[in-house]
């Protein structure tokens, strides 16, 4: 089979650098406005043409998003956005409004058009319109299955290019399209603010009895009545190629750099092996298990996932401690600390095509080589000697349940 694109969430510059280290080949991020997560970190106009010199010095594609639904007062902002892009030459705009397409057709003319999940194409004619309007990619709503994409692709321009999420959170709204935080937060959730209403444990309360609370439940007790599990699809890759897929889009734009580390790893080796006519080693498939996650489910793609409400709580029970600057040919590592540890613990090691390894913490120095029995100022620089080379961006990290 052909290759498809691994497309990686990039928060910010820490975890932009995570994702083109640990094997994407396109990153999605946002500049400071028009983006569907405003709570990501995001990147201001002189950090985004930071990061497009980074991602092209490693052959990284750039995809900005413009995925809100515009205001008239915002509208008038977007030409002098489209055409910044355009300068920088990002290769792809994903947006959502068919007036955001027509102005970027107009002031970014070399960047290609990507259509969001936001517009929720659920079917051919929707995604040839948009082919015929300009675009060159259409991101399919999560809530489609795997025949339904075949026939996608089978009655769609050859040159119309697939992407579809296959890892992350879902939402119980069809494509993300929810008035809930609007209405209980003021958060407009498509305007990147989402406040995520749906994850709460509602109950019941009668107008004549204040205070007194009666729980909701579903059929088992729970009382988490609209919460959803996180899409993984890791484990089907080779049916997502089968499919006509041309790119897997992992979800996380809000989450860790830890996060996207993990995430863009696994899925990288999970793509490679999967071109190769190859199973997944499964210490790749592992290590979706150490990130935090909700409980996982393969969406729609093979009919409805069924709800799940037994609580909105993530699973975290891996920690990063220590992120590695530099190692030499001998393992002699310097590193800068997130979370404290000793000499003495045991912590695993993990990086870009690194295979995970667990190892026990046998001597500590400071930046000047004097021993030190524990670190635990965060950021502080220190040295350690790992059981093997491994590249920049290598992660150490421990057992630890950080579930609430």
């Amino acid at each position: 089979m052909n290759k498809i694109e691994l497309l990686a969430p990039a928060g910010d510059m820490e975890r932009l650098q995570m994702a083109v280290a640990y094997g994407a080949d396109a990153v999605y991020l946002a500049g400071n406005t028009f983006g569907m997560r405003s709570f990501a970190g995001n990147f201001s106009p002189e950090q985004l043409k930071a990061a497009v010199e980074r991602c092209r010095a490693h052959n990284v594609r750039v995809h900005v998003t413009c995925n809100t639904m515009p205001r008239n007062n915002e509208t008038a902002r977007l030409p002098e956005w489209l055409e910044y892009l355009e300068a920088l030459g990002v290769d792809a705009v994903i947006l959502a409004d068919v007036g955001v397409l027509a102005l970027a057709k107009r002031h970014a003319p070399h960047v290609q058009a990507h259509i969001s999940t936001q517009a929720s194409i659920v079917n051919y004619q929707s995604a040839r319109a948009w082919y015929d309007l300009g675009a060159s990619r259409v991101i399919l709503a999560r809530e489609l299955s795997l025949e339904e994409i075949r026939e996608i692709r089978a009655k769609t321009p050859s040159r119309l290019e697939i992407e579809v999420f296959a890892h992350g959170a879902m939402c119980v709204s069809y494509s993300g399209r929810c008035l809930l935080s609007n209405y209980m937060t003021g958060r407009d959730s498509n305007r990147g603010a989402c406040a995520q209403p749906c994850r709460y444990q509602y109950a019941l309360v009668e107008e004549k009895r204040p205070g007194e609370y009666f729980p909701v439940y579903e059929e088992n007790g729970e009382t988490y009545i609209m919460n959803s599990r996180d899409m993984c699809m890791i484990d089907h890759i080779g049916d997502l190629m089968d499919a006509g897929v041309d790119s897997v889009k992992l979800e996380g734009r809000a989450k860790s750099a830890y996060y996207a580390a993990i995430v863009t790893g696994a899925y990288r080796h999970a793509i490679d092996a999967a071109a190769e006519g190859l199973p997944l080693d499964p210490v790749w498939r592992d290590e979706v298990e150490h990130i935090s996650h909700r409980h996982y489910s393969t969406g729609f793609f093979y009919g409805q996932p069924g709800q799940f409400t037994e609580n909105a709580r993530y699973v975290r029970d891996w920690q990063i401690v220590a992120k590695v600057q530099s190692c030499d040919g001998e393992g002699n590592a310097v590193l800068t600390l997130n979370n404290k540890f000793a000499v003495g613990d045991a912590l695993e090691l993990v990086g870009p095509d690194v295979r995970p390894r667990s190892l026990t913490v046998d001597a500590l120095w400071d930046e000047d080589g004097t021993p030190l029995e524990e670190v635990r100022h965060p950021q502080m620089v220190f040295r350690m000697k790992l059981p093997q080379t491994v590249p920049p961006l290598s992660l150490l990290r421990r057992k630890a349940d950080l579930s609430p």
